[in-house]
């Protein structure tokens, strides 16, 4: 039997979109709380298994010897250790072994790469080091949101995870060793990495906007001591600035500002504030930190 550890968007898209059929597999939904996003789905997670009577529990109520009561553990946008007493499969959302860590997507996306994924491994004690399962490919344009790559990611989620529970059920589990020399690594990520660097070029603070909103907090930036969150921008044809002050405003375009950048612009209407509120700005001469 099988427990499935589940958290996040990925984690409800993943148990939607398994056939009812493979149900019968599952011994338990381990359902994960995230304080650090606006909607973690842990009550949309619990309504699926309420609905299909699936057995479920939270994971600040599971016993340890709980995850040790079944033949295989599957983690999906899970953000915790999980015990390797019984075998581990692990869904990353990178292109393993590029993004090895924390927030692979996230770190794709800001770096502007044609290409996003998923990756199903055996769980080891080493850095999202084990062997692979199974991989799923999805090629992107920009600008994309994160919830975009999240809604298309997730689908591909569901593949594999029925793609693994029929190989588990025929006994036909087997990973491919990763290549080494083509691993990479992303840092985890706090509430400074959510703050814009505006000497950087615009292109790549627009990319980081995107990434970082909803279901994230948002990019966030200082004004007169007063917290700024942005959610949306648009990427502004340059002029030729002779002193070039990143942060700073140079104009107002109906009703947005156009903000320097190291290099081009950036085209931002709205702000916010931590609780949702659009913030109300009066003067021109602003800078942003």
């Amino acid at each position: 039997m099988i427990h499935l550890f589940l958290l996040g968007k990925k984690g409800l898209e993943s148990i939607e979109g398994l056939d009812p059929v493979y149900f019968k597999n599952i011994s338990a939904l381990i359902i994960g709380n995230d304080k650090e996003v606006i909607n973690d789905y842990a009550e949309e997670i619990e309504m699926f298994a309420k609905s299909n009577n699936i057995t479920y529990i939270f994971r600040n109520q599971i016993l340890p010897e709980t995850i040790t009561q079944n033949t295989l553990n599957i983690a999906i946008g899970w953000r915790w250790l999980i015990p390797l007493d019984v075998p581990l499969i692990v869904f990353h959302d990178s292109i393993l072994p590029q993004y090895r860590g924390f927030n692979p997507l996230v770190s794709a996306l800001i770096n502007g790469d044609e290409q996003i994924g998923v990756t199903a491994l055996f769980g080891t004690d080493e850095f999202d080091k084990g062997a692979i399962i199974g991989q799923r490919i999805i090629p992107i344009g920009y600008p994309i949101k994160i919830e975009q790559a999240i809604e298309a990611i997730a689908k591909e989620y569901a593949v594999l995870l029925q793609q693994i529970i029929l190989n588990f059920t025929a006994g036909s589990l087997e990973g491919k060793i990763q290549d080494e020399t083509q691993a990479t690594f992303s840092l985890w990520r706090d509430e400074e990495d959510y703050q814009i660097d505006w000497s950087l070029d615009s292109m790549e603070i627009k990319r980081t906007i995107d990434a970082v909103g909803f279901p994230y907090k948002g990019a966030c930036t200082n004004y007169q001591d007063t917290k700024a969150r942005i959610f949306d921008a648009e990427v502004w044809p340059d002029v030729k600035i002779i002193n070039r002050t990143a942060g700073k405003v140079l104009f107002k375009h109906e009703d947005a500002y156009i903000i320097v950048c190291g290099k081009g612009l950036l085209k931002i209407k709205d702000f916010f504030s931590d609780n949702g509120e659009k913030l109300t700005m009066n003067k021109f001469r602003l800078r942003f930190k």
